[in-house]
């Protein structure tokens, strides 16, 4: 796409989503865009006001009639979102206006914009970098006020300002290195070994903050799987129904009640856990219920969180050692929930304490009479977030971005062992060029025609 359209063209498309609404609003973006919509405008002369002006008028067509009564914002280049002359059409919303006003400005000399063509602009004349262009598309896409936090946080800059500031340092170093090269005869040190080392292990520590904040990331974009299950009649339906706070499933005595997953998303300060409502775990009593316990153990597999369920009047400590045994995975977080506990208040949960699962790893519940239930909410938010605080830390959600820290990290770490090993500076210098380099394709000062296609066509047409 990129290759393929110029940038002196002037594009056109609708902003806001298709379909009819109160209001709809089209782009005009490009060296033209002004006097473009000038010519099809009826009301003041827009090539001679000032930007960041709105003016109220009606677009016309071709033959001088009327297409619709329209405020009209224009955003003169530089200070625009593309950094180009760009004008704003807000029209009444219906589909046969919008195109009609659409079909207009490409008659009168515009083009229809591809996916993601606006934010191509504003990074190709500076308004933004690529990993802001890329929060411009989470942001679109969030679905969680979390989730929106995050992306707002990545569009404001929050991850290129810290990548920035480390590529700044490095390249500082890089080119006394490089300056060693060009006299390499005489055995001139211009880099301060020990300053170097200094700042290649903070950048260590740095990147790695950031690798490690991916999860939480990763988990406020796509959500937590948190299964919950157990054996028959545990209270898992009821657990589920306790967080929920509503009705979502069935609940009765009857054991096998649930044969298939239930799955519904709960929020906890913006993030999305979906939890996974199972069969009961247990020798099946026919095909079907069979077929339920199987999808449980699938579910496990799948899953980050494990709520394990357990009535504390009938389950004896080895009974669930035995179980947990059975559904554990290296990647699974298990929190054992002892329910019932309104039944027998007498009941030891620190008896079910086992091999990975501490104190902390267990939660007494009376789910009917949601006993502990904030408590459990609490935890699952501690269980993901850890030790960050979603509104004062950068954290990483783009696993693009991941994959170039990942081998920032490991050339960073290269050249630190080259410098305490007292290696040769050329090979501290290359690891320290390819670390700049992996740093330069997160904000786009390293780009490919393939990086820059895959990033933007998956943009909305109109942004």
């Amino acid at each position: 796409m990129y290759n393929r359209h110029s940038l002196d063209d002037t594009i056109a498309a609708l902003s806001t989503a298709p379909g009819q609404a109160a209001i709809a609003v089209l782009r005009v973006s490009g060296a033209e865009a002004i006097p473009i919509v000038n010519e099809g405008f009826k009301g003041k002369n827009l090539e001679k006001t000032e930007s960041h002006t709105a003016h109220l008028g009606f677009l016309m067509d071709a033959e001088g009639g009327v297409i619709d009564q329209v405020v009209v914002t224009l955003f003169r280049g530089p200070h625009s979102y593309t950094g180009e002359d760009t004008v704003e059409i807000s029209c009444h919303g219906s589909t046969w206006i919008q195109q009609a006003i659409l079909n207009r400005l490409i008659q009168l000399g515009a083009r229809a914009a591809g996916p993601g063509e606006f934010t191509f602009r504003a990074f190709i004349h500076g308004r933004m970098d690529i990993s802001q262009a890329e929060g411009v598309a989470d942001l679109i896409a969030a679905e969680s006020s979390a989730e929106a936090r995050l992306a707002l946080s990545h569009l404001r800059g929050g991850i290129s300002k810290e990548i920035a500031g480390l590529r700044s340092r490095l390249i500082e170093f890089a080119s006394l290195l490089e300056l060693e090269l060009d006299f390499a005869e005489e055995q001139v040190e211009f880099a301060n070994r020990s300053q170097l080392k200094t700042l290649l292990e903070e950048a260590i520590l740095k990147v790695q903050g950031l690798v490690d904040s991916f999860r939480l990331g990763n988990a406020i974009k796509q959500g937590i799987n948190t299964v919950i299950a157990g054996r028959p009649n545990a209270g898992k339906s009821t657990l589920l129904n306790a967080l929920l706070q509503e009705e979502r499933a069935i609940v009765s005595d009857i054991p096998g009640t649930t044969r298939d997953t239930i799955e519904e998303v709960l929020h906890i300060e913006g993030i999305p856990f979906r939890l996974i409502d199972t069969a009961g775990i247990r020798e099946a009593q026919d095909q079907i219920e069979a077929i339920g316990v199987q999808r449980t153990h699938d579910k496990i597999r799948q899953s980050s969180i494990l709520l394990y369920v357990f009535d504390v009047t009938g389950l004896k400590p080895a009974e669930v050692q035995s179980d947990i045994a059975v559904l554990k995975h290296p990647d699974l977080e298990i929190i054992l929930i002892p329910n019932k506990m309104d039944l027998n208040p007498y009941a030891h949960p620190e008896d079910f304490v086992m091999e990975g699962i501490t104190p902390s790893d267990i939660i007494p519940t009376s789910a009917r009479n949601n006993m502990n239930i904030p408590y459990l909410k609490e935890r699952l938010l501690q269980s993901v977030t850890g030790n960050h605080d979603l509104l004062s830390q950068n954290i990483l959600s783009n696993s693009r971005h991941l994959d170039c820290l990942q081998r920032v990290k490991e050339h960073l770490r290269r050249a630190l062992e080259q410098l305490n090993s007292g290696g040769g500076h050329e090979l501290i210098a290359m690891d320290i060029r390819q670390a700049l380099h992996y740093l330069g394709e997160i904000t786009g000062e390293v780009t490919t025609e393939d990086l820059l296609e895959s990033i933007f066509t998956r943009f909305c047409i109109g942004k």
